[in-house]
């Protein structure tokens, strides 16, 4: 497959184009399994500043006008795209036109791209992207990767094998303070508020900036548990923020203020805002006495995720019927065992009787024929207020969507679309996008998302 990530940015703007190999990667005779084997980037952009029309507005035919000349380059078109996203990630989320910037570099979205992300998948992608899997499973240490961007930071809690156990976002990052090339400052984000911040119009030195890089140093050291949590902490979070029992042992940075880490750029103007200082503050903190590295991808790490990673394979015992792909944003309905019926009716009256949503079920034991059925009676029962013609999605996460589906298909209108997958674990608040089958039809390709705006 191919597919693309574009990340939009606080300060930057950027594209890559990949290659996914997939395989059956099960034994001869055996249920298949499809994986992601491979992934091989073809095309990376250039790095363009994120265009903006005054301090709240994004620059939609801007954006549209750098990414079509990107694809260009690249020499793609959109039908050839099969799977990626669209991210728009930090204080770019948080602008007035986020929505109009989607619809108007839609027609590049091929068949299947996700279009929105919130902090929880923002800091998958960047952790993933940067390598910070490989490096907490390589060093065998409880890893917190720091993706420091423009806007935010967004964190990402590895356990000693690599897998992500928690995420958390906060209001930390180099362009929250904007200035001219005489020092001048010309935007001060709302986000820092009760911080020592300059006032717009006010010269600016290194010197006087001091304490508020040092507030922002500290939010992160409290964090990651270098420091006791105070509100100074709690005031920058955005969504939640990781626990820190146990200890951190390790760190990883990406995100642009990351890439400075390295660079040791010498004119504290360079960019234009904070992120020169901040690195050199990161740097002289408690941070760096923990063992620590630059990800493989500092910059890029964001865009990298969004490429390579953003797609999962379903499990390859599914069933689906009459069902148009690829479907975007269906919320999960999470449910539990007990009255399943009565939270399939709440989950459809929550979302709209005439929306798809995805029923989540809770891990289900071994079922004989007579369990199977009775579960499909049920399901099939709570979910009779649904259009006919609107799709009916189930989820699980033990192998048993093909035989549920068959089992659903007897109970429910002929005509009505119906999907069923498993090997998906989806959280709570999540949304969920499924792209047309691949591998002879074995598997759905699929992305597990939050969105920033619903």
């Amino acid at each position: 497959m191919i597919s693309v990530g574009v990340d939009l940015g606080t300060s930057t703007t950027q594209l890559i184009f990949s290659k996914l190999t997939l395989a059956n990667t099960a034994p001869a005779f055996t249920v298949p399994r499809m994986e992601i084997l491979h992934r091989e980037i073809l095309y990376r952009s250039a790095i363009h500043l994120t265009p903006l029309l005054g301090t709240d507005t994004l620059d939609a035919e801007a954006i549209a006008a750098i990414l079509t000349e990107e694809y260009r380059l690249a020499g793609m078109r959109p039908e050839t795209v099969q799977t990626g996203a669209v991210v728009i990630t930090g204080e770019t989320a948080r602008k007035e036109n986020a929505r109009a910037v989607l619809e108007a570099i839609s027609h590049l979205a091929g068949e299947f791209v996700v279009a929105t992300a919130g902090p929880a998948l923002e800091s998958v992608l960047a952790a993933r992207g940067a390598g910070a899997e490989s490096l907490a499973k390589s060093m065998g240490k409880r890893l917190l990767h720091l993706d420091i961007g423009g806007g935010t930071t967004n964190l990402a809690l590895l356990d000693a094998e690599g897998r992500i156990v928690q995420t958390g976002c906060l209001n930390v990052g180099g362009r929250l303070v904007k200035l001219n090339p005489d020092g001048v400052v010309t935007y001060v984000s709302p986000t820092l508020f009760g911080l020592d911040t300059p006032a717009v119009g006010e010269r600016a030195t290194p010197e006087s900036l001091a304490p508020l890089l040092a507030q922002l140093v500290a939010a992160l050291e409290e964090a990651v548990g270098l420091r006791p949590a105070t509100a100074l902490l709690r005031d920058r979070i955005t969504d939640q923020t990781i626990s820190t029992q146990p200890p951190v042992e390790a760190l990883s940075f990406s995100g642009g203020v990351a890439a400075l880490l390295d660079e040791k750029e010498e004119n504290w103007l360079a960019y234009g805002d904070l992120g020169v200082l901040l690195a050199r503050a990161i740097a002289a903190s408690r941070l760096f006495t923990l063992p620590h590295d630059l990800g493989r991808e500092t910059i890029r790490a964001t865009v990298v995720g969004a490429g390579n990673y953003a797609t999962e394979l379903s499990g390859s015992t599914i069933f689906h019927r009459h069902a148009v792909f690829p479907l975007h944003d269906l919320p999960v309905a999470p449910l539990e065992k007990e009255n399943l019926a009565d939270g399939i009716r709440q989950g459809l009256a929550l979302h709209g009787y005439d929306v798809p949503i995805a029923l989540a079920l809770p891990r289900q034991e071994a079922l004989d024929y007579d369990g199977l059925t009775r579960l499909a009676e049920t399901i099939a029962d709570g979910a009779k207020g649904q259009g006919r013609e609107v799709p009916l999605v189930v989820v699980l996460e033990q192998d048993m969507a093909k035989a549920l589906g068959q089992a659903l298909a007897t109970l429910v209108p002929p005509e009505k679309p119906l999907i069923c997958l498993d090997g998906l674990y989806t959280p709570p608040g999540s949304y969920l996008d499924l792209a047309a089958p691949v591998g002879g039809g074995t598997a759905l390709p699929v992305v597990i998302k939050t969105l920033a705006f619903v």
